[in-house]
């Protein structure tokens, strides 16, 4: 992405392209090609049960801002549930996950800087769209990315406490 111009981009209220990233979805807001790589903004709704599985960032932070419903973040040993104007860091290099912590849909914004991870959401709904792909052709585009997904301890006494669906990989220690 670099550190090109930032071009003036509308997106209209409902606007975006809309993928399915397995037990959320993913709205396209602006890419790094709109901001001179310096951040890419999506939106992620939650449907109720649902969790991202835990993974860790080596190129990018997060900043979620919640826009409706009750979501849950975990970063490092920090959780909280946050809902409708709550904001939270996530950092790269951290173990984080994210769910709906409530029992209506929810709904989040994305900040990601630097821009780039919303190429990896891309080729990751690509990979997904047909059907369940091979473990190594994610765990491939993971690594292209500086992504890791995680299996941590405290995983199943979360899915257990807030009801969720576990995520799609290798069942949990």
């Amino acid at each position: 992405m670099g550190n090109g111009q930032a071009v003036v981009a509308v997106v209209r209220p409902g606007e975006g392209r809309r993928v399915g990233l397995g037990s959320i979805d993913v709205v396209f807001k602006l890419a790094g090609a709109q901001t001179g790589g310096r951040l890419s903004i999506v939106e992620h709704p939650f449907p109720v049960g649902a969790i991202v599985p835990p993974h860790t960032h080596t190129r990018e932070d997060e900043y979620s801002i919640v826009l409706e419903g009750e979501i849950g973040f975990r970063s490092g040993d920090e959780e909280v549930v946050l809902g409708a104007g709550g904001y939270v860091v996530k950092p790269r290099g951290e173990v984080h996950t994210m769910w709906n912590a409530g029992d209506t849909p929810a709904r989040m914004i994305e900040i990601i800087a630097p821009a780039g991870l919303e190429d990896y959401f891309s080729h990751l709904a690509a990979l997904i769209d047909p059907g369940p792909p091979e473990t190594s052709r994610i765990a491939q585009l993971s690594s292209d990315y500086g992504i890791s997904y995680a299996q941590p301890g405290w995983l199943p006494e979360l899915i257990s406490r807030y009801r969720l669906n576990p995520p799609p990989g290798p069942p949990p220690d």
